[in-house]
């Protein structure tokens, strides 16, 4: 039988695939599969930040502390005549850098909500409710320590979640933990950022500027009419973008609100349907008369190229965009926040305040208790079940581990106590103490609960 009388379909089946095309399938797999491509990359990334972390500790503790301390307080910005905006290095990397990180959470909470796990309601209740108890318990103990003193307006420290070292921890246990646990936590950490964002946004942004926030305000309508009328220009949306984040700043509304403003309006759908490009392949292959090989070189380029551009075509923004950044978020601006935030210097005296110890009691004990009793009380309530291969031991586990705050924590410390040094280094050391801890505990616990062997 030769190629001229085959269907199409069979066609397709009989063409030899070189290692290009076996190549661009595995990379249509990982569009396909975000979640599995998002726990890998978290995984890798969740070890990269122990480096850091432990870099910028060693710095922040030796010979080298001042003049690093001096280098991270480096101006940088332009200058227009003799008007100049500078910030520091530091300022920098927590005010700009960070707006792209949030950015791709913006862009991962709406792909969960459309798509993921927190489409169904059913599904995501009990990770969004473990989410919000999760968060209540440690604001609740934090306050118990600082209420009515100068830290309290750090409770907003221990509620968050640091989903990269969670599962950097959950690869290193292997594959004896279950998805379920993998993918309670990883939305649990999900809707812990969008409460983070919504802490951040109300509590920790002051003396609000009238005329700069409609600035930004009149850049988010703008990015509503771009997509209205079929705009796709990047340039035009990262214009767009450098108005709303100007406007955010001078406004006093923490700017990195304006990299998940932009996320949560990313579009979702592609400029044409997801099924063009098969059938565009399908009906070049049913025109050839002698089958995909009597086709010159040339010509095979050209076709490949014009479905290259279809499959472009076919993705959503928010697919393509998540993508290209969540490597250079994981391995590059999360690394070098740690290595900017983590650089705190050791010092008997942070720990002879209470914030340190607030945080800390926020981080171990806070996190599982509200994580365990909302799950509890939604299970008890008919509203919801353990994940499949999740037991209470396994769940108690999983719950200890998201007490592993660190990168979220120190953002928020930061923020919460920008005028106060002292308690800035407080805040970081008990960030430490208390995801240290948590997760010392966390995989104790899930070592003697798993299984021995992966179940089948």
């Amino acid at each position: 039988m030769t190629n001229a009388t085959l269907e199409p379909r069979e066609q397709v089946s009989n063409i030899k695939r070189p290692i290009v095309m076996q190549g661009e399938e595995a990379m249509i797999d990982r569009l396909l599969a975000p979640v599995h491509d998002f726990l890998r990359i978290e995984a890798v990334s969740g070890i990269f930040l122990v480096v850091c972390t432990l870099m910028a500790l060693v710095l922040a503790n030796s010979s080298l502390a001042e003049p690093y301390e001096h280098f991270l307080h480096t101006m940088i910005g332009f200058r227009f005549g003799e008007k100049s905006f500078e910030l520091s290095l530091l300022h920098w990397i927590n005010d700009g850098l960070m707006t792209i990180f949030f950015f791709v959470v913006g862009l991962e909470i709406k792909r969960e909500v459309i798509a993921g796990e927190l489409r169904d309601w059913r599904t995501a209740l009990l990770p969004v409710a473990a989410a919000v108890g999760g968060m209540a318990a440690p604001a609740l103990i934090f306050l118990l320590f600082e209420q009515g003193q100068p830290g309290e307006r750090g409770w907003g420290i221990p509620t968050a979640t640091d989903i990269a070292f969670v599962v950097g921890i959950l690869a290193l246990l292997g594959k004896r933990v279950p998805l379920g646990l993998k993918l309670f936590l990883l939305t649990l950490a999900i809707a812990d950022d969008l409460g983070a964002i919504i802490v951040i946004a109300a509590f920790y942004s002051t003396n609000i500027g009238m005329v700069p926030l409609a600035v930004a305000i009149l850049g988010m309508g703008t990015v509503t009419v771009f997509q209205r009328l079929g705009v796709w220009s990047m340039p035009a949306y990262v214009a767009a973008g450098t108005v709303i984040w100007t406007g955010m700043f001078l406004s006093g509304i923490h700017p990195t609100i304006a990299g998940v403003v932009l996320g949560f309006a990313t579009p979702m759908v592609g400029r044409i349907f997801p099924t063009q490009p098969f059938e565009f392949a399908a009906n070049e292959i049913a025109r050839l008369p002698m089958g995909i090989e009597s086709l010159h070189h040339n010509e095979i380029q050209h076709k490949l190229s014009h479905l290259s551009r279809l499959t472009n075509l076919s993705l959503s923004p928010l697919e393509r965009l998540e993508h290209a950044l969540h490597s250079w978020v994981a391995f590059a601006i999360m690394p070098l926040f740690a290595l900017t935030n983590a650089a705190v210097h050791f010092e008997p005296s942070a720990l002879s305040g209470t914030v340190a110890w607030a945080v800390a009691a926020g981080l171990v004990i806070g996190k599982p208790v509200g994580i365990l009793a909302m799950t509890g009380l939604t299970i008890l309530l008919g509203l919801g079940k353990l994940p499949r291969g999740v037991t209470w031991p396994i769940m108690v586990g999983g719950a200890c581990l998201a007490g592993i705050g660190f990168t979220m924590s120190l953002f928020v410390s930061a923020l919460a106590f920008a005028g106060s040094p002292e308690m800035l280094s407080s805040a970081k050391i008990g960030v430490f103490v208390g995801s240290v801890t948590s997760a010392i505990l966390g995989i104790t616990i899930l070592k003697l609960s798993l299984p021995k062997t992966l179940a089948e």
